[in-house]
C-alpha cells in the first residue's frame, strides 16, 4: 500500500486499521529537546474520538496513546534533566484499540459483501482483493485520522513555539453557517472548548490527572494498564462529570457539543442536525481552519504553492472539498473586490481585506491563513440503500444500519486543524532553510 506518507521535512508515516491491534503514527523532523506527554497528544484525540456527544457514533474507543521511541529514556547524564525529551530520532506513537469486541466483528462480517454506498468498501475490494481490510473499514475508516491528530498535535506544539497558533471549528453545519468572526475571538474561543472537553473527559480525569498512566513508566507497564482498561471502558465512561447544557455555557462560555464560536448559530447546528437524524438521514458541513502568525513568504512556486500544499487535506476521509480565502467564492466578483489593497501604518504592511486567505502566488501573505473544508454527510445511514454483492455482482438491498455519525462536522475540525499544522511545519522548516542559507551566502 503507497499513499500513507507525508511530508518533505516534517514527516509523518501512519498505519493500522478500525480492528487491527491498533494505529501508529511515525514522526520525523521534530526538532530535539522539546517535551511531550501522552495527556497532552491525548488532549487533542478526545475531541475527534467517538461516542462524545450525541452528533458521534457510539463506538467506545478511548484512543489512548503511547509514545513509544523518539524520547531519552534516562537523562543521558545525572542529573541533566533531559528525561523524556524528544532527542531528534523518529518518534513513534500507537493508538491501541481498545473497543474491539467479537460482536461488532461478526456484524461487519454479515454485511461485509454488500458494501456500503458512499463508503470506499467496494474500490478498495477491487484493488486489494480477498484479503482487503474491510473489517470497520481498515485504513479506510475515520479510526485513522486519529493518526494525524497525535502527530499534528506535534507539529502543532513546534509551531506554537515559533509564534504560530492554529485553531479550527465548525463553520457550518446541516444548511446552519456560522457568522464570521475576529481569529482573536475564534481562537480564544475554540480553547476555552478544549478545556471544556478535557475537564468533561472521564479518561482525561480518571487515567492521565490522576495519573494511573505518567510519563515515567515503561511501555510495559502501560500495556499492563492498557488490558486494564480495555475491561473499565464502560465503568470509567460512567465517571464522566456532569454538567447541564446551561452550566457548561455559563461556565466556558461555549457550546457544549459543537465547537462553533457563536453559540446561538451552534444551538442552531445541533437542531438542524438532529432534526435530520430523527428521519434516518445524515448531514454535513463546514470546518474553517485559520493559521495565525505566519511570517510572510512560507511556500514554494509552481508545484509546491502553500495552498496546494494545503489542499492535500482532500485526504480526509470525509473532506470532498477545500478552499482558501474567499475560495469559490471569487467567482462572483470583479478584480477591485477580490484583490486585498495595501497600505502601511506605523512601518507595517496592513491589508483592507483577506480574500486570498493569507496566500498570495503560493506564498504566505503575512495575513491569518484561512481554511475551509466541505464535509460530506456521514454515509452510514439508517435508510435501506440499494447496493450489490461485490462477490456475485448481484443487486442487492442495504439495510438501515443505526451505529453511525449522525454527522462528521462536528468530528473533523480537530482533524483538519492537526493536518494543517503539519502542513505549515513541513513548509516553514523549508522556509528556514531558504532563510538561513540567503542569509550565509549573502555575507
Amino acid at each position: 500500500m503507497f499513499g500513507c506518507h507525508f511530508g518533505r521535512l516534517f514527516q509523518v508515516t501512519v498505519a493500522g486499521g478500525s480492528y487491527q491491534e491498533g494505529l501508529t503514527a511515525v514522526i520525523q523532523g521534530n526538532p530535539p529537546g522539546m517535551l511531550f506527554t501522552e495527556q497532552e497528544i491525548y488532549g487533542d484525540l478526545l475531541l475527534r474520538k467517538p461516542g462524545a456527544d450525541e452528533l458521534s457514533s457510539p463506538r467506545k474507543e478511548p484512543d489512548l496513546p503511547i509514545i513509544y521511541t523518539g524520547v531519552n529514556a534516562a537523562d543521558t547524564i545525572e542529573g541533566a534533566g533531559n528525561r523524556n525529551m524528544t532527542n531528534g530520532t523518529p518518534m513513534t506513537i500507537l493508538i491501541p484499540n481498545l473497543d474491539r469486541h467479537f460482536i461488532h466483528i461478526k456484524q461487519y462480517q454479515d454485511t461485509n459483501r454488500t458494501p456500503r454506498p458512499g463508503h470506499a468498501s467496494y474500490a478498495s475490494f477491487i484493488k486489494y482483493g480477498l484479503c482487503d481490510d474491510s473489517i470497520g473499514a481498515g485504513i479506510f475508516s475515520g479510526r485513522y485520522t486519529s493518526t494525524i491528530v497525535a502527530a499534528g498535535y506535534i507539529a502543532k506544539k513546534v509551531l506554537q513555539k515559533c509564534g504560530i497558533q492554529i485553531c479550527s471549528y465548525v463553520k457550518e453545519a446541516a444548511g446552519v453557517r456560522c457568522p464570521d468572526m475576529d481569529s482573536d475571538r475564534i481562537l480564544a474561543m475554540t480553547n476555552a472548548y478544549k478545556k471544556m472537553r478535557h475537564d468533561l473527559d472521564p479518561f482525561y480525569q480518571e487515567i492521565y490527572v490522576k495519573g494511573r498512566i505518567n510519563p515515567d513508566m515503561r511501555f510495559l507497564e502501560k500495556a499492563a494498564v492498557f488490558a486494564q482498561i480495555e475491561q473499565e471502558i464502560d465503568a470509567i465512561r460512567d465517571k464522566a462529570p456532569k454538567m447541564s447544557h446551561n452550566k457548561i455555557v455559563d461556565k466556558y462560555g461555549v457550546h457544549p457539543v459543537l465547537c462553533c464560536p457563536d453559540l446561538k448559530a451552534a444551538d442552531e447546528m445541533l437542531n438542524a442536525c438532529n432534526k435530520i437524524t430523527a428521519t434516518g438521514d445524515s448531514s454535513g458541513g463546514v470546518i474553517e481552519v485559520v493559521v495565525k502568525g505566519m511570517p510572510v513568504g512560507v511556500g514554494e512556486p509552481v508545484f509546491d504553492k502553500l495552498d496546494a500544499e494545503l489542499g492535500k487535506m482532500l485526504g480526509i476521509g470525509a473532506v470532498k472539498g477545500v478552499e482558501i480565502g474567499a475560495g469559490f467564492a471569487v467567482k462572483n466578483m470583479t478584480g477591485i473586490q477580490s484583490n486585498d489593497q495595501m497600505k502601511t501604518v506605523d512601518g507595517k504592511v496592513v491589508f483592507a481585506s483577506n480574500n486570498a486567505g493569507g496566500i498570495t502566488g503560493g506564498l504566505s501573505s503575512g495575513q491569518d491563513i484561512v481554511v475551509r473544508l466541505a464535509v460530506k454527510p456521514t454515509p452510514t445511514i439508517d435508510k435501506p440503500q440499494k447496493t450489490i454483492d461485490k462477490y456475485t455482482l448481484e443487486n442487492k438491498d442495504l439495510a438501515a444500519i443505526t451505529r453511525r455519525d449522525p454527522t462528521i462536522a462536528g468530528r473533523v475540525w480537530p482533524v483538519a486543524e492537526n493536518y494543517t499544522a503539519m502542513i505549515i511545519l513541513d513548509n516553514l522548516l523549508a522556509y528556514y532553510g531558504y532563510e538561513a542559507m540567503k542569509e550565509k551566502v549573502s555575507k
